[in-house]
């Protein structure tokens, strides 16, 4: 009799352990998928309320048209409907994507590695900050997450059985995949690395001649989403918001501190309690599986940044590889742990979860560095009068001249903060970078309008609100003009500026 056969538990014992499971997973759920769901939106989550209540054919949104493909604004504009605007209610529809994910990867590590290591995937992504942080983005990523779980799950299932209804099924949600967002095209390439592997190996009963029937009537429904992708990416420059990315960027975007931590204690669990060898119960087209989703989002968008010249390495453009991450987490774990041993794994992954993830140091985990909320409450509460001077910089690239220019009007893209959180006095819109029509109408305001004044406000991002201050301090404090920050509002920052004579 094997170990693997002599020490399972017996269903009351596993019974036990699936209700602790469950409850450390409501502990984890609730302190960071629900805790934070009030906080303020970031810049990119003001774009979100925009395009609902403004319409994607806003001209303001022009400049930005990747904003209007994504299926996404469907599901904030119904919760707004249902229940009336809130920061929470945007951002449900992405905690009950992620939630949905969060079970789809579940069967998947107990498809794919091991019928009991199921929990011990959970808990890896909840272990990922990005991963949690999808669920309080109100943004598509989210919604990108369920998506690819879901295809890959009907991809498995048609291959396992050739029934055509999964076939059809993979291909809606592979078709859906990259109308949630632009950039996901690299996902394409593990269902094809995983498809291709099981025809090749004869583990599916299903045929080439059947397979290149299905994949074509998917490229079919890409196509008109190709062609847009293209002709957007023809443009990128103009939407570029990081630099070409260092080789380091992609080995840490690829969770190395997951590998380091997971399946290094495990590793070193089953040394010190000299756990039996077992049979590492993972396939070769499971591991190709879990290798590729975890490796092509990141590497495709490093690959095409460094032959294009434009970034698209961005954190949250390949976010859809750490279900992959998780998935390969655990593959590798199996092939030190005992199937009797992935309760106890788990429920210490579960704690260890809670205890270093869950930013005990402060009342909740925060997942925004943006408190556009709090700025413009501060703003207003000090705007003495209507007609005091905002200065309001652009949080968003494109912001630049020639598209902005002096007296740009409001609502727009550019300035979707203040659509959300308006805040009072008279608004002065400025780009995110400055440029000489900026400098020149600096200079103008400083000359009539900021020279009769008493008081006004500098409001934006950071780097932006910096240049600006120190321009305006450097012009003015040989005029009795004083200034300070206030806040803290993460990278939102309010400068406040006083003349000498001016009494509180």
């Amino acid at each position: 009799m094997s170990n693997e056969q002599r020490i399972d538990e017996p269903p009351v014992t596993a019974g036990r352990w699936n209700a602790l499971l469950t409850l450390l997973l409501a502990l984890c759920i609730v302190r960071l998928w629900l805790m934070p769901l009030p906080a303020s939106f970031w810049a990119d989550e003001t774009v979100t309320y925009f395009v609902v209540h403004y319409g994607g054919g806003h001209p303001s949104l022009a400049v930005a048209p990747q904003l209007q493909e994504s299926i996404y604004y469907w599901l904030p504009w119904m919760a707004e409907k249902l229940g009336g605007f809130s920061e929470v209610g945007y951002r449900v529809p992405s905690l009950l994507a992620m939630a949905g994910a969060l079970f789809l990867i579940a069967r998947l590590a107990a498809l794919l590695v091991h019928p009991r290591a199921a929990w011990f995937a959970v808990f890896v992504c909840l272990s990922m900050r990005g991963f949690n942080y999808q669920t309080n983005d109100a943004r598509p990523y989210a919604l990108g997450t369920l998506v690819a779980a879901a295809s890959v799950w009907f991809l498995i299932r048609w291959l396992d059985d050739g029934r055509w209804r999964d076939a059809l099924l993979f291909a809606v949600f592979a078709a859906l995949l990259w109308r949630v967002q632009l950039v996901y095209w690299p996902f394409y390439l593990v269902y094809a690395v995983y498809a291709g592997l099981r025809l090749a190996r004869r583990e599916t009963p299903v045929g080439w001649t059947r397979a290149a029937l299905v994949f074509a009537l998917l490229g079919l429904a890409l196509l008109p989403v190709a062609l847009e992708a293209l002709a957007l990416f023809a443009h990128g420059s103009t939407h570029v918001i990081a630099p070409l990315p260092a080789p380091r960027k992609l080995f840490y975007a690829l969770e190395p501190g997951l590998f380091a931590v997971c399946v290094g204690a495990v590793w070193l669990a089953a040394r010190l309690m000299r756990w039996p060898r077992v049979v590492w119960p993972v396939s070769l087209s499971s591991l190709a599986l879990t290798l590729a989703w975890w490796l092509c989002p990141a590497v495709a968008l490093f690959a095409v940044s460094w032959v294009s010249g434009q970034s698209l390495f961005v954190a949250r453009y390949y976010s859809l590889l750490l279900p992959g991450a998780a998935l390969a987490g655990t593959a590798l774990a199996a092939r030190f742990t005992p199937a009797w041993r992935w309760p106890v794994m788990a429920a210490v992954l579960a704690v260890g979860v809670l205890v270093w993830v869950g930013e005990w140091n402060r009342p909740v985990p925060g997942y925004h560095n943006s408190d556009w909320k709090g700025a413009s409450q501060t703003v207003n509460a000090r705007v003495p009068e209507a007609d005091t001077p905002v200065i309001c910089t652009s949080p968003f690239i494109e912001g630049r001249s020639p598209v902005w220019y002096p007296e740009y009007p409001l609502p727009a893209f550019l300035y979707a903060p203040l659509a959300i959180y308006p805040v009072r006095g008279r608004i002065y819109t400025f780009p995110f970078e400055t440029s000489p029509e900026a400098e020149r109408y600096a200079n103008s305001l400083t000359q009539t309008t900021l020279g009769a004044s008493r008081r006004f406000f500098v409001y934006g991002s950071d780097v932006s609100v910096d240049y600006w201050w120190r321009w305006f301090q450097r012009r003015l404090g040989s005029a009795g003009w004083t200034s300070r920050k206030l806040g803290p509002f993460g990278i939102v920052w309010l400068v406040e500026f006083d003349r000498a004579d001016h009494q509180m």
